[in-house]
């Protein structure tokens, strides 16, 4: 009778220890240890193995992003036309197109302008047209003898520590109530709009209030400049160090 009781209390710890077995997901055990290593139910439970954690990625810090390219520096530059004794006129770069309020502020110096940006031109020495305009009757009309300026005639603009030298080429007219005019005038190769420059040029650019006026035609724009301008093209012929 004892040995049987004894049996049967054996046989219900082996269940026990087989359903604790299967709840931890350990090897399932009989009473007599079957099927692996023997375990107590007083042994502790393994811990399931950590899960593998994703890389943490490197925090993003202001010198990692990409930056900016910085835009041209834009200083005063010097200009010189030889034959009609010009000399170190100073030439001050604005943000805007040929003409317009700032461009004139500045002209009523009696310095010379030059537009950049999305509706001006480019820098000294750059591909593109390289746009200047100055007075020729008031502010001390510093390109008052810009007309007289001819073909193969050298222009100098020192910029920064380069000079470069352009030669003209062309003599233009331009028309303040033209936009087809206008955007010649502008074009990044002088009176083609939308092509393409491969070269660097320049545009000398002053009033033509003496000839509208001979001829009877006194419009002028809220700036005060007449309908006509005239404009000397140039193109780059070679740069020196200043």
């Amino acid at each position: 009778m004892h040995r049987a009781l004894v049996v049967a209390a054996v046989a219900a710890v082996a269940t026990v220890v087989a359903a604790v077995a299967a709840l931890v997901g350990g090897p399932s055990l009989d009473a007599r240890g079957a099927g692996g290593p023997s375990l107590s139910v007083h042994d502790p439970v393994p811990a399931a193995p950590p899960a593998a954690s994703a890389p943490v990625a490197p925090p993003v810090t202001a010198d990692a992003m990409p930056s900016e390219p910085s835009p041209r520096a834009r200083v005063t530059a010097e200009l010189s036309i030889p034959s009609i004794g010009v000399d170190e006129l100073d030439v001050v770069p604005y943000e805007g197109t040929t003409d317009d309020r700032a461009g004139t502020v500045i002209q009523d110096r009696g310095v010379a302008a030059s537009p950049y940006g999305e509706r001006g031109g480019v820098g000294p020495g750059e591909i593109g047209n390289y746009l200047v305009t100055a007075h020729r009757l008031s502010a001390g009309g510093p390109l008052r003898a810009l007309p007289s300026v001819d073909v193969g005639d050298a222009v100098h603009v020192t910029a920064g520590d380069t000079v470069y030298t352009y030669k003209i080429v062309e003599t233009r007219s331009t028309s303040f109530r033209s936009d087809r005019s206008l955007a010649e005038q502008r074009a990044a190769v002088p009176g083609e709009p939308g092509e393409k420059p491969t070269r660097a040029m320049i545009t000398l650019s002053t009033c033509a209030t003496p000839e509208d006026d001979a001829a009877g035609n006194f419009w002028r724009d809220v700036q005060g400049n007449p309908e006509h301008r005239i404009d000397k093209v140039g193109v780059l012929t070679s740069q020196r160090p200043a």
